[in-house]
């Protein structure tokens, strides 16, 4: 019997770069060697994502917290 197989297709390998979203005014950023943290007040409008560099390590982007509940009637 003869089994036909899926032709096998090639993805192009995703970069980090590509899945990285661009700075945002108001975004937040965390040194993870001297806990430093960075808000972009300030879009630069490069066509690229640019890294913002700490302590020579790029910055993480630290998660927005949660917005207070409102107040209860």
């Amino acid at each position: 019997m003869v089994v036909k197989k899926a032709a096998a297709t090639k993805k192009a390998p995703a970069t980090k770069r590509a899945a990285a979203k661009k700075t945002a005014k108001d975004d937040s950023y965390n040194c993870e060697v001297c806990g430093l943290v960075v808000t972009v007040d300030e879009v630069c409008g490069c066509a690229e994502v640019c890294d913002i560099i700490c302590c020579g390590k790029p910055m993480k982007a630290k998660k927005p917290r949660a917005k207070a509940k409102a107040a209860k009637k």
